[in-house]
């Protein structure tokens, strides 16, 4: 019995091992071309990954089209103590005031229809400090739109070196975070406004910067082409991003095929399809770069 159960096993395992060979390696079983990438496998891939897509969307937010934005204060707070701790930076604490600065900064922006640190009327971001009676010693602001979960856009402030010199911060003590959602350049918007500070008034930093507006941290900028790239990928959902990298593994599997095309039977070597590896490895490298593009809004 143990035999024939052991027989049995061994071969599921070569009668698995057969199909995937067939599937993704180009050889004369398969006429050198993968079953993978024929139509019919081509067709499994996209239904696979629309498939996670909206089945991804539904579960998170009811919707296949995955609208609903989970960025809270008290998420992105989590996240920023949880990023300074890791280095033994010791935690912020949330403040009211902060955060009253935060979101006067987000409906500024809404209001005056701009995406920056400072407003079109010249307005800095060390002015919301002031008019919430916020005196602080240090001060710096992070921007950020359009993510949808907090976990993204700590990672994308993370990736980017100087947005991430204001989150590790050990001069900061405090911080307030605004989630606003709006419309900026007709289009609906969610805009995630921090403010890091440290009160003037603490021993020992008694107005040593109370009026000097240019000793608080930098404002900051989009950074390099890699940490954009990292922007990218940190706003581009797990399941998106899990979709990309499969349509790429197929892609690839293409671009092998390709190698092989001089090994195609005579009437495919003389129609389009020789060169059909290289034409579905181009179009699913399009259709990646186009997911991601489509499920990484997020910008700082």
């Amino acid at each position: 019995m143990k035999q024939t159960k052991k027989r049995r096993k061994t071969t599921l395992h070569k009668h698995v091992r057969r199909h995937m060979k067939l599937a993704v390696v180009p050889h004369r079983h398969n006429q050198f071309r993968p079953y993978l990438i024929r139509r019919h496998g081509l067709a499994v891939v996209l239904v696979i990954v629309v498939g996670l897509l909206f089945g991804s969307n539904w579960l998170a937010t009811g919707s296949v089209l995955g609208e609903e934005a989970k960025v809270t204060p008290v998420s992105l707070l989590a996240n920023t103590n949880a990023e300074r701790e890791k280095r033994n930076i010791s935690p912020l604490e949330y403040n009211e005031q902060l955060s009253y600065a935060a979101f006067l900064k987000a409906k500024d922006m809404f209001k005056q229809q701009y995406w920056a640190h400072v407003a079109p009327d010249g307005t800095t971001p060390w002015q919301w400090f002031t008019r919430v009676g916020y005196n602080y010693a240090f001060a710096g602001e992070n921007l950020a739109k359009n993510f949808r979960s907090a976990d993204s856009a700590t990672g994308a402030w993370m990736a980017s070196e100087k947005h991430r010199e204001n989150i590790l911060n050990p001069n900061y003590t405090e911080v307030g975070f605004a989630v606003v959602d709006g419309a900026l350049d007709g289009k609906p918007t969610t805009l995630i406004v921090a403010l890091y500070g440290r009160p003037a008034d603490e021993k020992g930093v008694a107005g040593l910067y109370r009026h000097t507006e240019g000793n608080a941290a930098p404002i900051l900028g989009n950074g390099s082409v890699i940490s954009q790239f990292g922007v990218i990928l940190q706003s581009v959902s797990p399941t998106a991003l899990g979709s990309a990298v499969l349509l790429l593994v197929v892609a690839l599997v293409a671009l092998v095929a390709h190698t092989y095309r001089k090994r195609l039977p005579p009437a495919i070597r003389k129609s389009w399809r020789y060169h059909h590896g290289l034409y579905k490895a181009a179009g699913l490298m399009v259709l990646a770069v186009m997911l991601v593009v489509l499920y990484s809004g997020g910008q700082i």
